[in-house]
């Protein structure tokens, strides 16, 4: 038996070093195909190709969004002056001013982008130490494993609500049956009156009447409709045991007992059948919406 799983879950994994603390967070939430977006400090491209390799293993549906932060040492970082770039652009000044630059007008030029960071050079430092990123590696790994075991829950939940449903539709189906049984006497009785209201002379024979009787009845007859539901709740289940990937196929399913049910109720003959009709669609209307959720 396979495992169902959900499209929903969160997942936080945390851990501290030398250089300082880190946090991978990863959420999950329903998607009709697999999208990961990957959230990280500047210099950590290459973590954003490990994470979306990673979800593509262990998902096949969802949208994802996953995030690192990190939170340097105390004292680590300390302020870097990119000495190369101010240099250009103190000479780009002199030359357009003619004279040489106050100390006010180096002060200016020091706020710009670029010139002053702070803890940066940490942070460039990291992504270059090979240790450093086998750590937060690992940690991304755990994030999807944690995520992963975060909707394979949702998916246990899932199983149980859609299994309920099937059963409900099989029994509302059977009750729907015992009913359809007595619609060929109820559509014959029905014609008898309007008949005695409109014929009151008998001008009408009665194997003319009994051919009506019997074309309306057939018009009325919904057992291939209840066939065709049975049978798409034995594929319901066989699905569920399946396991994920199963969301579409399970989607496309509850489109066709929704289709049946519909016809079931334009079929009916008598507000039981109706009732009953009415009381499928919307046990089917229910295992939809849950259907959406699954993987």
């Amino acid at each position: 038996m396979g495992i169902l799983s959900g499209m929903t879950g969160f997942a936080r994994v945390t851990g501290e070093e030398g250089w300082g603390a880190w946090a991978w967070e990863a959420r999950s939430v329903n998607g009709r195909s697999l999208d990961v977006r990957v959230n990280y400090p500047p210099g950590f491209d290459s973590l954003e190709r490990e994470v979306k390799a990673m979800a593509t293993e262990r998902f096949n549906r969802g949208s994802l969004q996953v995030s690192l932060r990190i939170d340097m040492a105390s004292g680590a970082g300390g302020v870097v002056i990119d000495h190369v770039l101010l240099a250009t652009l103190a000479e780009a000044a002199r030359k357009t001013l003619g004279t040489e630059l106050t100390s006010e007008a180096v002060a200016t030029l020091m706020t710009l982008k670029g010139v002053v960071e702070t803890g940066s050079s940490s942070l460039r430092d990291l992504a270059a130490d090979e240790a450093a990123m086998k750590v937060l590696s690992t940690g991304a790994a755990l994030a999807m494993d944690q995520l992963a075991e975060a909707r394979r829950a949702e998916g246990a939940s899932l199983l149980a609500m859609l299994s309920g449903h099937l059963d409900t539709v099989e029994a509302l189906s059977e009750k729907s049956a015992a009913i359809a049984a007595t619609q060929p006497g109820l559509i014959k009785v029905k014609l008898q009156k309007q008949l005695e209201e409109l014929d009151r002379e008998g001008r009408v024979d009665a194997e003319r009447f009994a051919a009506e009787a019997a074309l309306s009845a057939a018009r009325a007859d919904v057992r291939e409709e209840l066939d065709r539901l049975a049978a798409h709740v034995k594929s319901g289940r066989d699905l569920l045991r399946t396991g994920s990937p199963a969301g579409r196929k399970i989607d496309f399913l509850a489109q066709e007992l929704n289709r049946e049910a519909n016809t079931l109720c334009s079929k009916s003959a008598s507000l039981e059948l109706t009732n009953a009709g009415l009381s499928l669609k919307g046990v089917i209307d229910q295992f939809k919406e849950q259907a959406a959720n699954v993987e």
